[in-house]
């Protein structure tokens, strides 16, 4: 197949209709856009959210709760879902990944120590509970902030 016999989909595209030459093409004269008014002129219509003067809903609405936007989003682990990996394995984020153990990145990862380890593992996060860290240790395997 070459460049020049790709081709859309039948009736997926469109030709553009093009405004406001002529009257014999059914969009001349005004193109579409009424007589006189706000709409018609150009740079006109209103921002989004505006209702005319009247006090907008999402004025109307309450507001609830805070948005830190300094803060971090981490991909939780729980070091029970580590005994997935053969001992003397090297656990990241890439690791965790592949397994599917973990969706999406984020900002990093965490490890909790929720459940029980039983493998000597050597895991890679941003971020470790306390008694994560004890744990992983007490398995004898090793924990690397990165």
């Amino acid at each position: 197949m070459k460049l020049y016999e790709l081709s859309p989909a039948p009736g997926s595209a469109r030709k553009a209709w093009r405004k406001g030459r002529g009257v014999g093409t059914g969009n001349g004269k005004t193109a579409g856009k009424g007589h006189k008014g706000q709409n018609a002129r150009s740079g006109g219509g209103v921002r989004p959210g505006f209702e005319g003067g009247q006090l907008p809903l999402y004025r109307k609405l309450p507001k609830r709760g805070f948005y830190n936007r300094f803060g971090k989003e981490y991909a939780v682990v729980n070091v029970c879902d580590l005994n997935v990996f053969e001992d003397g394995a090297t656990v990241d984020m890439n690791a965790l990944l592949e397994k599917r153990i973990v969706r999406k990145p984020q900002d990093g990862l965490k490890v909790l120590g929720n459940g029980e380890i039983t493998k000597k593992l050597t895991v890679i996060a941003k971020v470790f509970s306390g008694t994560a860290k004890e744990k992983i240790e007490a398995a004898g395997g090793k924990t690397e902030v990165a």
